[in-house]
């Protein structure tokens, strides 16, 4: 089998995870180029992994090497216009979250790989671990009833010190604060485990940390299955976790963690007297694997090879860009704001500040 070659763009901390992941595919994959404007850190990166390609610039690296895979582990605020030079270079992208930093340049992204081979992938690990695919065959199979309320907390903990890296806290090249750059994997996994949503009403002030965007959200979402959520969103928490709770007419289906599950970070509570009590669907049978880039990785690159479309893509990623417009366009309107109105013609689907500054 013909491995394919990856290149990394950015070697910050997360890269790391991102060269873990590849190497424990190296029977289908390769990382053979990484891109760092940093010399000390690309020669530093480029000796720990192995990686013979190093070179200064994503378009020095697309113009000596043949890439299948691009993985984006650069600032939000050049994941846009990174993704679209990849993707019209021939290669698939993997872009760390968030995707990029409004809906504008997601369907600008989309619009670029209509016409490339190569698709659009954004890193939602969660989805993958083999308790979140377990929950998403029970909520489509209809095993637990109808899904009644939800919880989604990411309720993290970042000090001044945080902000202190340039593009960290603002609107310009975070795109947002917690709501955007923390919560986000949480959103997407309230999304994918529950479907489309219809209205959000939200607030996200800015309470403790010495930034333009919001430090902490909450939010009360409806979907069109009829559920409703609560989201919270925080980085002032010094107790950290991210849980999500699923109420449905048979039963309580959570999960605790922070930055990663297992199937023993979940827990199902039966409705009494219920057929849920007597043959419980929970745990799930099969290997326990931990959500990961690894696992999302191997996802990824099954699709490749069978030909179809990867996971994490298109519209169900699309959807989790909405959640969080919502959000940021209720907080900023006072209003609640109903997904069909994020529309072109509507300033936060520009900047999910509206464009106010503020």
């Amino acid at each position: 089998m013909t491995r394919m070659r990856a290149g990394i763009v950015g070697t910050g901390g997360i890269a790391g995870s991102h060269a873990r992941a590849l190497s424990a595919y190296a029977d289908q994959v390769e990382l053979v180029a990484i891109a760092e404007i940093d010399p000390q850190r690309r020669e530093k990166f480029g000796k720990e992994w192995s990686v013979p390609g190093r070179y200064p610039t994503l378009a020095a690296m697309l113009e000596r090497e043949r890439l299948d895979l691009v993985h984006l582990c650069t600032p939000p605020g050049v994941h846009a216009t990174d993704a679209i030079t990849a993707l019209d270079a021939g290669a698939t992208v993997i872009c760390e979250k968030p995707p990029c930093l409004s809906l504008a340049e997601f369907d600008s992204i989309l619009e670029a790989e209509r016409r490339n081979p190569g698709h659009f992938v954004g890193i939602f690990q969660h989805r993958f671990g083999s308790a979140g695919q377990a929950a998403r065959r029970l909520i489509r199979d209809g095993v637990l009833g109808r899904p009644l309320v939800a919880v989604c907390h990411t309720l993290w903990y970042r000090g001044d010190a945080y902000y202190q890296v340039e593009w960290r806290g603002r609107w310009d090249t975070e795109g947002g604060g917690p709501t955007m750059g923390h919560g986000i994997h949480q959103i997407d996994l309230l999304g994918y485990l529950l479907g489309d949503w219809t209205e959000i009403s939200a607030r996200a002030p800015r309470l403790a940390r010495d930034v333009e965007t919001e430090d902490v959200s909450l939010a009360h979402m409806t979907f069109a299955n009829g559920a409703v959520a609560s989201v919270v969103n925080s980085v002032l928490s010094p107790r950290q976790e991210s849980y999500l709770r699923f109420d449905f007419e048979l039963g309580t289906l959570e999960v605790s963690h922070l930055y990663g599950y297992s199937v023993d970070s979940w827990r199902f509570t039966p409705l009494p007297g219920s057929p849920a009590e007597e043959h419980p669907p929970w745990p799930p049978e099969g290997e326990d694997v931990p959500s990961s880039h690894r696992a999302q990785l191997g996802a990824v690159l099954a699709s490749l090879r069978a030909g179809e479309r990867p996971p994490a893509t298109g519209a169900s990623l699309r959807r989790t860009l909405e959640i969080v417009t919502g959000i940021y366009a209720s907080a900023f309107t006072g209003r609640p704001v109903r997904r069909d109105e994020l529309t072109a013609d509507n300033p936060f689907y520009h900047q999910l500040n509206g464009g106010s500054g503020a």
